[in-house]
């Protein structure tokens, strides 16, 4: 039997940072165990280059410019037909404006699945006169809509295409968070140098990251913060640190390294990740400080993230935005090592239950080949009565 031909567009690829690339590359690896599996993504260059990434092929195609988190791509609805060609099943993983501009243009006639990821939030005028109509094209052609938590199923612009709606939760690579010998060295070497307990963000310096409201937090906090990442915001972060008196417990790391990066999620006493926004639809880095045995403070926003970490059963849930309600939730863990271990361990139970990459993988395949299996019109749902 032919195995099936799969394509994910995807904004960027590792090594870029991020949890939709890491999630495009955890389902083009798991897809090669009984498909054929390849990825069509932006380079944040001018350069077009094709490589072999652990076994999946891999085109980066070359942009002019990148403004904001967005790169311009005259050339990509070339690539995408070119790709399309040779596939059984198109997945677009969104947002990605390049993406669905090309999609628009391209039209290729095979079954489509969109993997909405998070909501994109703009000016409302600027969302419905430029982003909203080709996102509609593509969800009015899409065989299926994944999102990754129960709570996403009713994000607005979803509604009217109930039909095609469909939960696949993400899911981790349990291997490459465990520690090998010399890890475990750096691990220590970690927790002998604190001071005090350690409290770890990890994400892009972007306004609905919160992690000015986790610096105000931070005050009369016997805690440290290491804050893993970089953005726009990284200067102003670690001016209003210095403003707040807390810049002798911050560190700034920027972008670390992916071993050096797992030290620091078995080193730290808790995940803190503080977003404000619908933009944060899931947290992926709860996901792998959970699997490392780490609870998690997040917040409460209406997405899938509180549904990922459950109030008093892996972590702390608190208000977004309010540095008060964040102190004392953390001032609650690092007081109390017990509660720490017990929600860690039921933390690490909860993603091996429900947030593995195997499980994530064998789900879509069954959805890919439901999906290649039905007929034409089978294929492109019409969408339902909004409502």
């Amino acid at each position: 039997m032919t195995p099936l031909r799969i394509l994910h567009v995807g904004k960027y690829y590792p090594p870029v940072k991020g949890g939709i690339e890491t999630v495009v590359e955890t389902l083009c690896r798991g897809d090669m165990r009984w498909a054929e599996a390849r990825a069509l993504v932006l380079n944040k260059g001018r350069a077009t280059t094709a490589e072999i990434v652990e076994d999946v092929p891999v085109r980066r195609v070359g942009s002019l410019v990148t403004i904001g988190a967005v790169s311009l791509s005259p050339t990509f609805p070339l690539w995408l037909t070119k790709a399309a060609a040779g596939a059984d099943v198109m997945v677009l993983h969104e947002p990605n404006p390049m993406a669905l501009l090309a999609y628009f243009l391209a039209r290729p006639r095979i079954p489509l699945v969109v993997w909405y990821h998070s909501e994109v939030i703009r000016p409302r005028w600027k969302y419905r006169l430029l982003y909203q109509p080709l996102l509609d094209f593509a969800l009015r052609r899409a065989a299926r809509i994944v999102v990754a938590s129960p709570p996403m199923l009713d994000v607005a612009a979803l509604r009217p295409y109930r039909a095609k709606r469909t939960v696949v939760p993400f899911g981790l690579l349990v291997e490459r968070y465990a520690l090998a010998p010399a890890q475990s060295a750096r691990v220590e070497a970690r927790r002998r140098e604190a001071l005090r307990p350690t409290v770890l963000f990890v994400g892009r310096l972007v306004g609905y990251k919160g992690v000015d409201v986790l610096l105000r937090a931070l005050s009369g906090l016997e805690a440290d913060a290491v804050i893993v990442g970089d953005g726009p915001l990284k200067a102003r972060l670690e001016s209003l640190a210095t403003e707040l008196g807390v810049a002798d417990r911050v560190r700034f790391l920027g972008e670390i390294a992916g071993e050096e990066l797992l030290a620091w999620y078995h080193a730290c006493d808790a995940l803190v990740l503080p977003s404000v926004s619908r933009q944060e639809a899931f947290g992926m880095v709860q996901l792998e400080a959970m699997l490392c045995g780490r609870p998690v403070v997040s917040t409460e926003l209406g997405t899938g993230v509180s549904w990922v970490n459950q109030h008093e059963h892996t972590g702390l849930v608190v208000r977004p935005g309010d540095a008060g309600e964040l102190h004392t939730a953390l001032a609650r863990l690092i007081g109390d090592p017990v509660l720490r271990q017990k929600l860690g361990l039921q933390a690490r139970a909860r993603v091996l239950e429900h947030f593995t990459a195997e499980k994530m993988c064998s789900a879509t395949h069954l959805l890919y080949r439901d999906i290649s299996q039905a007929t034409p019109s089978a294929a492109h749902v019409e969408p339902a009565t909004a409502g």
